[in-house]
């Protein structure tokens, strides 16, 4: 049995059930039982986080007829995370703290053409511009990057990102950790904004949860981030989530992926005619095919096209799949409660919990 594996296991689940609790906190007894460990294992281990400021008294609960419990919650200040999104022409940080609550935030403009080392030298600014911001500073967990892919998510690498072959073989989270002196992880940003809306993420304190969730991002390109029971599915080369890439119209317009009549030109075509609702018609129509292939339970919606003026795409995404006979029960369809970067940190701060 590998004993410190186990050891950050319960800690985990301790930390996670506490963070589900929020500020009014949980007995050593209720966390005993809920995470399935012995009143001593618990004592233990709770007195391992307070010491590391992890975790601190929430005051007394209810008397039952012995000497009123001691409650513990978690400490959200007590470190925080960085997420930054590495959009095509823009870049967003933000720090959080362990609850998920944004510390810090900017943004700027961003050339991805520019090549690694100019994008490298913008990311670590921006790092520090959020990491001395916000008030107190707090021990940082690391930095969580989300990037255009394809990518590797195992190894930091990139692949050729669509209209960027510059990139292509570049280990982005070796050279960030080098530069900024800290753990990074590196993703999709796609799979940062599922991790961002899902359950378990900042914008649902209920826990990683189950079923299927999908995060569509409509921005300067078209993609999908897909949670299943729990887990951001990334598969096995990390190259789930292509969804701008089906096929929709067979002798369409010509898309930069190499193929014709993508939803991706189909739906970014309609946008820049200013034509909203034909451009939710037909994320609605991809939207559609996902559910009917995954039995999809959430979709979200984000990326700054949705974001500028979500309720056309919501109520367009939403009357498509009501109209789907096939579908049992559609999907619930809302605008995606966090952006990306709230997503690369929450990968980052995650860790801490377990479940990312």
């Amino acid at each position: 049995m590998n004993l410190p594996a186990l050891r950050g296991h319960n800690e985990a689940l301790l930390l996670d059930l506490l963070r589900a609790a929020g500020a009014p906190g949980l007995g050593r007894a209720e966390l005993a039982a809920r995470a399935g460990l012995t009143p001593q294992a618990v004592s233990k281990i709770t007195a391992r986080l307070a010491a590391e400021g992890l975790v601190a008294e929430a005051g007394r609960g209810a008397s039952t007829g012995g000497k009123p419990r001691t409650l513990l919650r978690l400490v959200p200040g007590a470190r925080h995370a960085v997420g930054v999104h590495l959009d095509r022409d823009e870049l967003s940080a933000v720090r959080v703290d362990l609850a998920g609550g944004v510390v810090a935030r900017w943004s700027g403009p961003l050339d991805f053409g520019a090549g690694p080392g100019a994008v490298v030298d913008s990311v670590v600014r921006a790092v520090a511009r959020v990491s001395g911001e916000g008030g107190a500073e707090a021990p940082l967990l690391g930095v969580g990057a989300a990037a255009p892919g394809p990518l590797d998510w195992r190894s930091g690498v990139l692949g050729r990102v669509t209209g960027f072959p510059e990139w292509a073989g570049y280990p982005l989270r070796e050279v960030l950790a080098g530069r900024l002196g800290l753990p990074v992880v590196l993703d999709k940003d796609t799979n940062a904004g599922v991790a961002a809306g899902a359950p378990g993420g900042p914008g649902d304190p209920g826990g990683p949860g189950s079923g299927t969730t999908v995060y569509l991002h409509v921005g300067s390109g078209l993609g999908a981030g897909l949670r299943i029971d729990g887990a951001v599915h990334r598969g096995a080369r990390s190259a789930a989530g292509e969804f701008g890439h089906q096929v929709l119209r067979l002798d369409g317009p010509p898309c930069r992926c190499g193929g014709r009549g993508c939803l991706e030109v189909l739906c970014l075509a309609a946008v820049a005619r200013g034509d909203l609702v034909e451009a939710a018609r037909i994320l609605g129509e991809g939207a559609a095919n996902l559910a009917a292939l995954l039995d999809v339970d959430r979709i979200l919606l984000g990326g700054r096209v949705v974001d500028s003026d979500p309720e056309p795409f919501v109520a367009g995404v939403r009357a498509v799949l009501a109209s789907r006979v096939l579908l049992a029960r559609p999907p619930s369809v809302t605008r995606s409660p966090a952006g990306v970067a709230e997503g690369a940190a929450a990968l980052v701060r995650g860790r801490v919990f377990g479940w990312a």
